[in-house]
């Protein structure tokens, strides 16, 4: 069955993180989008092993050339939104502003991801996910009490600050459009992005619930019912026992006395952080997961990504799938009615050129002149 955003268009001009996350979601759950990259591009993403770029065909293009812009131009024509994540002023130059192809359609949405935004002092300057983290805060906020900011893959900037929101505003605005008849820019930069996911910790901040000093609260590691603990085999234990009945439940089963171990008493949290750390290495991690995964006490083994797959809830779940032959994670959220087709492979740069731009409904007569 088709996927909820079935009979929506899109062109993707290829770029790095959040771009081909935004059209892997947007191809994942239905709609049709066709992917333009030069076949002989040098990109640190390029190439099938990259399962972001799943589910829909690569057409080769190159934006230097006069028909590669004008071939952007036939596609978007037709299209509800347009995805970008080339710096500011780039397609500007090149001819394909959001300016000129909102003349060409009015209706057209164009979706811009980059870091620090279209505007502001810092718009025109590089980086990564890394650089876009630390300016939203959330980089600095992500450390052991004393030790330096641990950054967390490329998961807050490129993924759910950039490619998510990009992803999510694009639909909001195409949405808009069929009942306006006109289109407009969504600019997702991963700063503003990642800054919204430190909402609730702003909110805890001033409320005066949380402090500044990384590693003294206790969702960044501070307390002991909410922290990572070793195991005897070297393995590790997650625990987030915040609610009470849950943080009972906990002491429960390490065999602890309630009495000894206050939840809230900050001034005893780092003793019991290392009370917690000796019971935890008496077994190992797969012994923990027993006791403690089948009980009420939100307490898990920790697993790596190669073990994840494995593990009995996500085969129950289907959430992680093999394509061609690749296990990956299986596309999210889960529709009850309107669901989606398992992605396909990710194609290599340039292979799928001449399907999709029939498909797109471009001539035969106008494929061969692009060819040419």
């Amino acid at each position: 069955m088709p996927g909820p955003l079935t009979g929506v268009r899109v062109v993707e001009l290829a770029a790095m993180g959040p771009t081909p996350f935004a059209g892997m979601l947007l191809a994942d759950l239905g709609a049709q989008v066709v992917r333009l990259e030069r076949r002989d591009g040098d990109s640190l993403g390029a190439g099938s092993w990259n399962h972001l770029h799943r589910g829909r065909p690569s057409v080769e293009c190159d934006l230097g050339t006069e028909r590669g812009r004008a071939l952007v131009c036939r596609l978007v024509e037709s299209a509800d939104a347009l995805i970008e994540g080339f710096r500011p002023g780039v397609l500007e130059r090149h001819g394909l502003g959001p300016d000129t192809l909102l003349q060409r359609n009015p209706r057209l949405v164009y979706g811009r991801a980059t870091g620090y935004g279209q505007t502001g002092p810092l718009a025109d300057r590089p980086g990564h996910d890394i650089n876009y983290i630390s300016v939203a805060g959330a980089l600095g906020s992500i450390a052991r009490k004393g030790e330096k900011p641990l950054f967390p893959l490329s998961l807050l900037g490129d993924f759910g600050g950039g490619g998510m929101l990009l992803a999510f505003g694009v639909v909001c605005a195409v949405l808009e459009a069929r009942h306006s008849g006109r289109g407009q820019v969504v600019d997702a930069a991963m700063v503003d992005g990642t800054a919204l996911l430190t909402t609730v910790f702003h909110a805890l901040r001033n409320a005066g619930m949380a402090g500044d000093e990384p590693g003294t609260n206790f969702f960044d590691s501070g307390a002991h019912f909410y922290n990572v603990y070793t195991t005897s085999d070297g393995g590790h234990v997650a625990v987030g026992a915040a609610e009470p009945r849950f943080y009972a439940e906990l002491l429960r089963l390490l065999g602890l006395d309630p009495v000894d171990f206050p939840q809230w008493d900050r001034a005893r949290w780092p003793e019991l952080t290392q009370r917690f750390a000796g019971v935890f290495r008496r077994r190992s991690r797969d012994e923990w997961a027993a006791i403690l995964e089948p009980a009420d006490a939100c307490a898990t083994a920790v697993y790596r990504l190669g073990e994840a797959p494995e593990h009995p809830h996500n085969i129950a779940r289907g959430t992680f799938l093999r394509v061609a032959g690749d296990v990956q994670p299986a596309p999210a959220p889960r529709f009850s009615r309107t669901v989606p087709d398992a992605p396909g492979p990710a194609p290599e740069p340039g292979s799928g050129t001449r399907a999709a731009l029939l498909a797109w409904g471009l001539s035969g007569s106008e494929l061969a002149e692009l060819v040419d």
